[in-house]
């Protein structure tokens, strides 16, 4: 392992996260050898390197078969590592499928208008759609009245809200809630959103991701 896969090892051991316009994030997507030693290293770690070609970040997360051994077992099991009690973790999956589902349909849907970017030596380097692309925000208020009795209260919807937004899943602005750089990372699409789609939540959401396509439609 030379010195820049190192660096770059440290620095998201360090900073959870770092985007992927960073010269030594774009170095590891597109350098077959670079990532094949960056990979082995965080093998013999027991981690993974967490990318996907729709988001602006990468990062390193635990290889699926070590959570138990992480995390614990039967009754002491953890759903995570970040200390999120059970409602924060439904108030992630909730805005997860207000911003990200609405997005990542957008995404694909261009993606199969315009091609893929496989014949572009730098496209695994960057998100398959670019600004243009980027989530809208959802206002808090309107989380809240819709999820926020469910979730807790008041008092709950604000203190998990604020937890997330320090975990770097979301950040609130103006009080709208936008993507935060983990947020496309650390939930997993092909899993998450089937059981979202055809599941509980379904209707639920239905009706605000129509209000989201419609006012991306009123402003294009």
């Amino acid at each position: 392992m030379n010195q820049s896969q190192q660096i770059l090892l440290a620095r998201l051991l360090a900073h959870r996260f770092i985007p992927r316009s960073d010269p030594l994030a774009r170095r590891a997507l597109v350098d077959e050898s670079f990532r094949e030693t960056l990979e082995t290293k965080l093998d013999e770690m027991g981690l993974v390197l967490l990318e996907n070609p729709y988001a602006e970040y990468i990062a390193i997360g635990l290889q699926p078969e070590l959570n138990d051994w992480v995390f614990g077992e039967g009754e002491n099991w953890l759903s995570n590592n970040m200390g999120l009690p059970r409602d924060a973790i439904a108030l992630l999956v909730v805005l997860w499928a207000l911003i990200i589902l609405p997005k990542r349909e957008r995404q694909i849907a261009r993606s199969e208008t315009v091609g893929d970017s496989q014949g572009d030596m730098f496209g695994a380097a960057k998100p398959i759609a670019h600004g243009e692309e980027v989530a809208p925000g959802v206002p808090e208020d309107a989380v809240y009245a819709d999820f926020g009795k469910k979730l807790g209260g008041k008092m709950r919807f604000g203190a998990n809200l604020g937890q997330l937004a320090r975990l770097g899943f979301v950040v609130r602005k103006n009080k709208m809630i936008h993507e935060g750089p983990l947020l496309d990372l650390m939930l997993d699409y092909g899993k998450l959103a089937p059981r979202i789609i055809d599941g509980a939540l379904a209707e639920v959401l239905k009706l605000n991701v129509e209000v989201v396509q419609d006012e991306e439609a009123d402003n294009e």
